[in-house]
């Protein structure tokens, strides 16, 4: 009887798994296990959240949640279905609406893969596309005896290699891609965080648009991603001094190719302040912002959870420290060392009290009578920004990335979400601009988190474990598309004898006729748009101002 007993004992956890096994075969109790485990899981991500001080935003968990929209008229949010498109009643703005698929059409993840610290941190820290991107660096030497760096993505592994072939051959056979592996590619610039380096979200769309037959390259500013540093002098906000050059010797190697831009958080400061400054003598056709910082002071005086903030704080003291004796003749090293604030920082590196005289032994540029070390030719062609700011707030009257937004004179796309953890509250957005400047556009989702976006699966691909449809993530495929869109809307106007049927100035040269015939409309001079027909449910899909049709005419006052 004992033998019996014990018997009995050491089957029972057999008997116990197979009796599981045959229970979660039922719909109801297998509904029922999932409903628990993620009660379990939620909970215990609630107390790490706590104990991290990470914010949780009101909709994380919410099925279904629908994303904010705005109302004119009342000037609250509203509930909408897929992502809010705000912007100016422009014939541009129709035609998105129209063939802009990803617009209509979103699949954004809810939690657990869809907790916005989560995609976050996954945008940030890692990614699947890490190590199979190959680059080629360009070293450009500037006006003032700075470099930059400029990373060409020459090739993927050669899994991917094959991939990329068959997609060509899809793509001769009608598919619908800007790229199109054409003998002139359009030509992709990625702008990363202002902190510097490439993350795994920018690499996936790297990745992402590779396979589409764009040219990429990626924008790194002085002293940031192992580019040395060879003045005393870094860049400020929203300075794109240094960007503008980058574009133009970009332009310079590829000038028969359209030229689209996209920038990554923080990395709009320069993206947008380049748009402003340049108006209409800009190389860029288009361009896209993800998760973009709109109002930069308000954004380094909001405080930011522990965690980014560190983290941030931890990436740009580091770049610092590499040059800890060549700026102490310039700025107080020390005390920006041992800031615990972005703001603090920013303040420290830029608006310093008292201007110190850079050191001749310090192994950077220098001169005796400028300031900087500066020659008196490169402060003649810096201007004001040859000398620190004053005090804070004159440092964000050069630096606002939206100081100079009616010159702007090429189409802008933000992309930006309702719980993102490290930008201000989604009702400070500046939405008169979008709905006044026919050119910013403002793309507005419930869920994203920062640079994340993830698409969800769908029944069957949780089913089966197989790969989602649409590669890569929900902002990557709006961003391509939309450059796609906007290329073939332009197109489409001179094709079609309207606002882009103009001849060509007398400066432009016979690559850049080639270059218009093929993508983009000619550059300086555009006319009235013709009048498109409005879709029928485009009252769902974004906000327009009470004014008539909008003129496109870029501007020349820059």
């Amino acid at each position: 009887m004992a033998s019996f007993v014990w018997d009995l004992l050491f089957l029972l956890p057999s008997l116990l798994l197979v009796l599981l096994s045959v229970a979660l075969h039922r719909p109801t109790v297998r509904c029922w296990t999932r409903s628990a485990v993620q009660a379990a899981a939620w909970r215990f991500w609630v107390t790490v959240c706590l104990i991290l001080e990470l914010p949780l935003h009101k909709n994380t968990r919410r099925e279904g949640a629908k994303p904010i929209g705005w109302d004119i008229s009342s000037g609250s949010a509203q509930a909408s279905d897929g992502p809010r498109l705000i912007c100016k009643h422009t014939a541009l703005a129709r035609y998105l609406l129209r063939h802009c698929g990803p617009l209509a059409r979103s699949r954004l993840a809810s939690w657990p893969r869809g907790d916005p610290h989560l995609q976050t941190m996954s945008s940030l820290l890692w990614g699947q596309q890490g190590d199979t991107l190959q680059f080629t660096r360009d070293h450009l030497l500037l006006r003032d005896g700075g470099i930059v760096a400029l990373d060409w993505a020459v090739g993927t592994r050669l899994g991917e290699a094959r991939r990329r072939w068959e997609g060509r051959k899809e793509q001769q056979s009608g598919g619908k891609s800007l790229g199109c592996f054409t003998p002139t590619p359009p030509v992709l610039l990625l702008i990363p965080q202002a902190w510097g380096g490439l993350t795994p979200h920018m690499k996936a769309l790297c990745h992402q648009a590779m396979q589409q037959g764009f040219y990429v390259v990626v924008f790194h500013p002085r002293g940031t991603s192992s580019c040395p540093l060879t003045t005393a002098r870094l860049t400020e906000f929203g300075d794109p001094a240094d960007l503008e050059q980058a574009i133009s010797y970009v332009h310079s190697r590829h000038p028969s190719s359209l030229l689209v831009a996209v920038s990554e958080g923080s990395g709009s400061g320069i993206l947008l302040s380049y748009l402003g400054e340049c108006g209409s003598s800009t190389h860029l056709t288009a361009a896209a912002a993800i998760s973009p910082v709109l109002q930069g002071q308000l954004w380094f005086e909001t405080v930011m959870p522990p965690v980014y903030r560190w983290g941030a704080l931890f990436h740009r003291k580091l770049q610092l420290s590499r040059y800890t004796s060549s700026f102490r003749g310039v700025l107080d090293v020390d005390r920006a060392l041992s800031c615990s604030s972005l703001k603090d920082f920013e303040e420290t590196l830029f608006c310093p009290s008292v201007q110190l005289q850079p050191k001749s032994n310090s192994g950077l540029s220098s001169g005796s009578d400028s300031p900087q070390g500066l020659a008196p030719s490169v402060v003649w062609a810096l201007g004001e920004r040859a000398y620190p700011a004053k005090d804070w707030e004159s440092y964000w009257e050069r630096n606002e990335p939206l100081r100079d937004a009616d010159e702007v004179a090429v189409p802008v796309l933000c992309i930006c979400s309702s719980d993102d953890p490290l930008l201000p509250p989604t009702s400070t957005l500046p939405l008169p601009l979008f709905l006044s400047n026919p050119y910013f556009l403002l793309v507005l989702t419930d869920r994203g988190g920062h640079c994340g976006f993830t698409l969800e699966q769908t029944e069957e691909e949780k089913r089966t474990g197989g790969e989602q449809v649409e590669e890569g993530v929900w902002s990557h495929i709006t961003v391509l598309e939309y450059f796609r869109v906007v290329a073939d809307f332009l197109k489409g106007e001179q094709r079609d004898g309207g606002s882009w049927s103009v001849p060509l100035d007398e400066n432009s040269t016979t690559g850049q006729r080639s270059w218009i015939r093929n993508v983009a409309p000619p550059r300086r001079r555009r006319a009235a748009m013709t009048r498109r027909p409005r879709p029928q449910n485009a009252e769902q899909m974004y906000e327009e101002a009470d004014e008539g049709e909008f003129t496109w005419k870029r501007s020349y006052t820059r």
